[in-house]
Formats: C-alpha cells, structure tokens, sequence
C-alpha cells in the first residue's frame, strides 16, 4: 500500500502535540525502539473509560508489522 505524504505530514503533527502533552508516551516509545521489536514481540493495548470499563486488546508483530513500523518511524523523521 502507499503512504499518503499528506496524511504523514498531518499524522507527525499530531504526533508531536501527544509527545508535548504526555510527555511520558514518547520516553516509552523510545524506550521500545531502543531495545528493538522483533517478529513475535506483542502489543498490548489497554484503554480504560471514567466510569471503570476497560476494553483490551493485543496483536502479535509478524515481519511484516515490522517493515511498516520501520518505514513510518523513518517517514517521520
């Protein structure tokens, strides 16, 4: 698939306003970078609503995740 140029350079915008914000989400991501995501590490996604409701989710990295997380992060750069 194609990365859409106009919809990256909107996306790094955005991302740098979550990073100003919450400024702890960007350390962690580093962090994940740092040590290296290989095929079969798992995500984890956990989000919690005020009233206590907590939906879960994960996914498992195949090569393939990887290449599109490594083409993203170099797009952003």
């Amino acid at each position: 698939t194609m990365i859409n140029p106009m919809k990256l350079m909107k996306m790094k915008s955005d991302w740098i306003l979550i990073f100003e914000l919450y400024m702890q989400f960007p350390l962690f991501l580093n962090a994940i970078v740092r040590k290296g995501i290989q095929e079969g590490t798992i995500f984890e996604f956990k989000v919690t609503s005020p009233d206590g409701q907590e939906l879960v989710t994960n996914m498992r990295l195949s090569s393939e995740d990887i290449e599109l997380w490594k083409e993203i992060l170099e797009a952003m750069r």
